[in-house]
């Protein structure tokens, strides 16, 4: 069976870079999204990449709180790979948003509802459509260089969704959501012990702090070495990702692969 790749989105930031890397460091073909404008992803996702075929990449559109694109999305992927002939060996799901509350005052109903929207239901919606490509039980798997040993389904979490590491507080919608997540992570690994068993798991990760939007007004607070450029990111999480045992399935995992406690 021909194995695949989605990145959800990759249409800027980590995601880009996900799909970059997987191009040059894998043979298998990468389902990109991207909310708007899929030409202009496509062509800075393959921007420089020379050596790559492009026919390897795929871009279609999905707004994770739109569920009707997603299955749409899904819908499309699956004339693209038939369940029959392929399946989905890694899906890095990683939408994000952030309003940083320091304090109650500051929530807004509007601007946390759209962070679970898309921190917390968007990576669900994409569970519930994108799940059926994983391996069952019964398939045969291939092993493919710069792929984890077995079908990884990951979500992008952050440190602060861990409810025992916080001592700081604030950021009440956006660690409530990535808490929320966690156990969305957790909770759909249980699913993937019945439906697919040793052959798929489910993981939530922690990139540490990035040079991207999301993160852009608190770089000022991040001393130098710790705030990552995407492309040292993307490569410790893909070492991460790709060093995953059994006994790693439904916890998150920071970029130095240490576990992120609940």
């Amino acid at each position: 069976m021909q194995p695949w790749a989605l990145v959800a989105p990759a249409s800027r930031g980590i995601g880009m870079e996900f799909a970059r890397r997987l191009l040059q460091t894998t043979k298998v073909p990468v389902v990109a999204t991207a909310r708007k404008d899929l030409d202009q992803t496509r062509e800075n996702v393959l921007k420089g990449l020379n050596d790559v075929s492009e026919d390897r990449l795929k871009v279609v559109r999905v707004d994770v709180i739109d569920e009707q694109s997603i299955s749409d999305a899904a819908e499309q992927v699956s004339k693209l790979y038939p369940k029959k002939e392929a399946y989905l060996h890694l899906s890095l799901c990683i939408p994000g948003i952030l309003f940083p509350e320091k304090a109650p005052s500051q929530i807004n109903y509007d601007d946390a509802l759209l962070t679970f929207k898309t921190n917390t239901l968007g990576p669900m919606m994409l569970i519930k459509h994108f799940s059926p490509f994983l391996p069952r039980k019964s398939a045969n798997l291939s092993e493919e260089s710069g792929l984890p040993a077995r079908a990884t389904w990951m979500n992008m979490s952050a440190r602060v969704g861990s409810i025992s590491d916080n001592g700081l507080g604030g950021w009440y919608s956006y660690r409530a959501s990535k808490a929320a997540l966690n156990q969305t992570t957790k909770t759909f690994d249980n699913y993937l012990k019945m439906s697919s068993g040793e052959k798929a798991i489910s993981i939530a990760m922690h990139p540490g702090t990035v040079k991207t939007g999301l993160s852009k007004e608190f770089w000022s607070n991040v001393k130098e070495e710790k705030l990552f450029s995407t492309e040292y990111a993307v490569e410790r999480l893909m070492e991460v990702i790709n060093t995953r045992s059994l006994d790693d399935r439904g916890k998150c995992w920071d970029w130095k692969g240490e576990e992120v406690p609940p």
